[in-house]
């Protein structure tokens, strides 16, 4: 029903930046909640940030303290995409970046709320 591919991951330094994409074939792209989720080997796959539809062209952002002031997530509705600017990237933030879609109106940090995944896109930052 809902395809969600991610795109823009890589090898960076510390401090330098990149852009991920999230491209969605769904027509209800408009309507659904969508967040970022990283997962490190070894680790649970957390939150990072989202983006909530608040009714017409609303949306509300949230993002994971860890990210908080260096990430900014935003959408261009009418490419059907979900970005996310990072900023300022640490070592810690190696990990696979997956985008998510929910249907509903459950909590945006939980990703057992979620409908549909991509399938990730890695990202390195080298210390």
């Amino acid at each position: 029903q809902v395809q969600l591919v991610e795109s823009g991951g890589g090898l960076v330094q510390a401090g330098g930046s990149l852009r991920l994409s999230c491209a969605a074939s769904g027509r209800a792209f408009t309507t659904y909640n969508m967040a970022w989720f990283r997962q490190a080997p070894g680790n649970e796959r957390e939150f990072v940030a989202g983006l909530r539809w608040g009714g017409g062209n609303v949306y509300y952002a949230d993002y994971a303290d860890a990210v908080k002031g260096r990430f900014t997530a935003y959408r261009d509705n009418a490419k059907n995409t979900m970005y996310l600017q990072m900023n300022i990237l640490k070592p810690e933030d190696t990990a696979v970046y997956f985008c998510a879609a929910m249907r509903g109106n459950g909590a945006t940090r939980d990703k057992n709320n979620y409908d549909y995944w991509g399938q990730g896109t890695q990202v390195t930052v080298s210390s």
